[in-house]
């Protein structure tokens, strides 16, 4: 069913306003996905913080012009799925994981940081830890020396009190 012009500029508005606040766009075919598997993967992107639509090329190639995405732009043909998200890594953990379970969606492609990636740096992307997790090894490295220099010292307490003990 053809869009008329007003749904069209709607359409286009919207997908600016994504581009505007996303940091990572990943683009994958969907064909022969099931319209089940097609849903999961709609759930699962929604829970991550991932908006995945499914757009007319012409008009992701309008709504991503003036943006970081704009250089995506030659990648868009044929039917995409556009996974746009905040968190710079939820689009293309999302979609990877996804095609990993579903040989039918093949990734074909992203930006993240204004730069183009190909299949192979989307799934790089999708490797890197969450904002969480990185989090959490940030703190163990910086706990590790303080509980060392605890250990340690409680080690020589226990040594000087075993001295004075012993006297």
């Amino acid at each position: 069913m053809s869009l008329n012009r007003s749904e069209k500029e709607a359409v286009i508005s919207e997908v600016t306003s994504l581009a505007a606040k996303a940091q990572t766009l990943v683009m994958a075919e969907y064909r022969g996905i099931t319209v089940a598997d097609m849903t999961n993967l709609r759930i699962k992107a929604r829970s991550q913080g991932v908006n995945l639509s499914v757009l007319k090329n012409t008009l992701a190639r309008r709504a991503v012009t003036g943006s970081s995405f704009e250089v995506a732009a030659d990648q868009m043909t044929g039917p995409l799925i556009y996974g746009f998200s905040e968190d710079a890594v939820a689009a293309a953990k999302v979609v990877a994981d996804f095609a990993k379970t579903n040989d039918k969606l093949v990734i074909r492609g992203g930006v993240y940081g204004g730069k183009a990636l190909d299949v192979n740096g989307v799934k790089a992307l999708a490797s890197v830890p969450t904002k969480e997790v990185l989090l959490a090894q940030l703190c163990g490295l910086l706990m590790s020396p303080i509980s060392r220099t605890a250990v340690v010292l409680g080690a020589l307490a226990a040594k000087k009190e075993g001295e004075t003990a012993a006297t």
